[in-house]
């Protein structure tokens, strides 16, 4: 996983220039939906609450890297490697996601603010939409960027 600021996005060379260009336009008065970026990239804009820690679950993906990130609230999310996790829920083609049992060993925690991006790979698992003290509205931007398989 990295986290980063979006100022420093040109660094990841997995990240195309349709897709840095597209999260730089973005402002917390984006409009919520779907978006095509290019062949290989899509995102998705949403309004949520974020949760308490014990209704959120660990996942991961295998067809897309995710980039994620807040344009508005904040935000924990917990993230670990795949590797020893015992799955939750098998993993759905179509959806393109499987959930984990919590983990035994330690995981690592991020607090997302607005214009800070986390990349998670498919070894990547996560625990997206929990809230940092209380629930509370936050508005993210997911983008999808294909992995060769």
């Amino acid at each position: 996983m990295i986290s980063d600021k979006l100022k420093n996005i040109e660094r990841y060379n997995i990240i195309s220039e349709k897709v840095s260009n597209f999260l730089k336009g973005l402002t917390p008065d984006s409009h919520v939906g779907h978006y095509y970026i290019d062949e290989s990239a899509y995102a998705n804009i949403d309004v949520y609450t974020t949760k308490d820690i014990n209704l959120c679950k660990f996942e991961a993906h295998k067809k897309y890297v995710d980039i994620q990130m807040l344009l508005d609230g904040t935000e924990r999310l917990d993230h670990i490697f795949v590797d020893n996790l015992i799955i939750g829920e098998e993993y759905d083609d179509i959806k393109d996601v499987m959930f984990f049992k919590e983990p035994v060993e330690d995981f690592d925690t991020v607090f997302m603010t607005p214009f800070k991006f986390v990349m998670l790979y498919p070894y990547d698992a996560h625990k997206p939409q929990i809230a940092c003290k209380t629930c509370s509205k936050v508005k993210k931007v997911v983008v999808k960027i294909k992995v060769d398989e």
